[in-house]
């Protein structure tokens, strides 16, 4: 994610082309996710389904060798990301069934992505630095091959009695107030993190810094991330669930302000790039207590993928094209301030009709 924008620039594709493309990646988790959530409910196959697509998204994926220009990349980029964004929904049902009653301990398990993240981010900035960044898909087959490996290192499952439907529909649920609030929230806060996932490397390029810092600066926000799960249990028992999403919420607001007008100030961007504990670490741990809560144990499976498409899909596509018009029609840092914009609608919205998640399991 912190290259794909600078190779597809060196591509030669114009900035609403590098938007539309970026925004594929979220677009398909509007509809990917229902659809191996619901497969994953239906069946309680959810190892051979996280299986399936990653190696069905890394076959697709080699499509990007035969340089097949915009409209041949967006076909390979919508078919590849469908399978690719079956996994990570799926694995967090998994995960959390086997923590049971341990669930607060999600945060250490959730960490190891982000440590993969750094290493990996931290690794191709350095390789970016000695050869051209038309290599980069040459670079990606490694982690795509070793994701499709690790996930037959995960034992399957051998099926699983599916419980009671609850009194509740999925519908009803859905359509709670506290509910609508929720995704509301989400799907702001990945309105926001469109500039950031879409034009933060180019914002930073522009601004006189090299793919290594980037690469390094995109690691220090995913660092404060661990950092934030290491903790996030504590800071649970601390402050109430409110609490947590208001100030998360505030503090990234505050974070694309820095970074729309004071990029070139390193140390103000170091600070910018801490406050990824709170606009995804806080945020998506507390999200998850929130799906679990809402939807129970039933519904669960079909309450992440929604989580996932309404949010980093409807939410993530959104804010990738809304900053493309921005920066092709003013700057990198309107595109910011942008999502600091929606970041004070979404302020305003929790502090009307945010509710505390009902305990997991309970909810009807």
């Amino acid at each position: 994610m912190p290259y794909w924008s600078l190779y597809l620039e060196g591509q030669g594709f114009s900035y609403l082309q590098i938007a539309t493309l970026m925004a594929t990646i979220q677009l398909t988790k509007v509809v990917a996710p229902n659809v191996w959530g619901w497969l994953g409910d239906r069946s309680g196959q959810r190892v051979r389904l996280v299986r399936f697509g990653a190696l069905s998204g890394s076959l697709f994926f080699a499509g990007v060798f035969l340089e097949p220009g915009f409209y041949g990349l967006l076909l390979v980029m919508l078919v590849f990301t469908f399978f690719w964004n079956a996994v990570l929904p799926l694995y967090e049902v998994i995960t959390l069934r086997e923590l049971g009653a341990q669930r607060d301990r999600y945060g250490r398990v959730r960490l190891w992505g982000s440590v993969g993240f750094i290493g990996s981010v931290a690794m191709i900035g350095g390789l970016l630095e000695i050869i051209e960044i038309s290599q980069l898909p040459w670079l990606l087959l490694p982690v795509f091959a070793g994701i499709a490996v690790s996930t037959f290192l995960v034992p399957s499952e051998r099926g699983e009695r599916k419980p009671p439907a609850p009194k509740g529909s999925l519908k009803a649920i859905v359509t709670h107030p506290a509910v609508i609030a929720f995704f509301a929230m989400n799907f702001l806060l990945q309105v926001s993190h469109g500039a950031y996932y879409t034009f933060f490397s180019i914002h930073l390029e522009q601004n006189g810094y090299g793919k290594l810092a980037i690469g390094l600066l995109w690691s220090l926000g995913v660092l404060a991330e661990i950092g934030l799960f290491l903790v996030m249990h504590r800071l649970s028992r601390r402050f109430t669930v409110r609490q947590i999403v208001l100030g998360a919420l505030a503090l990234t607001m505050l974070r694309w302000s820095l970074i729309a007008e004071l990029t070139w100030l390193l140390p103000v961007l170091i600070f910018a790039q801490l406050l990824h504990a709170a606009s995804y670490g806080a945020l998506h741990a507390v999200s998850v207590q929130y799906i679990q809560g809402f939807f129970g144990h039933h519904h669960h499976g079909q309450g992440q993928a929604l989580y996932s498409g309404l949010t980093f899909g409807a939410g993530g596509a959104v804010g990738a094209w809304m900053s493309g018009f921005l920066v092709d029609g003013v700057s990198t840092s309107a595109a910011f301030w942008g999502g600091a914009a929606a970041m004070a609608i979404a302020l305003v919205i929790c502090w009307k009709a945010l509710e505390p998640p009902p305990a997991p399991d309970t909810q009807a």
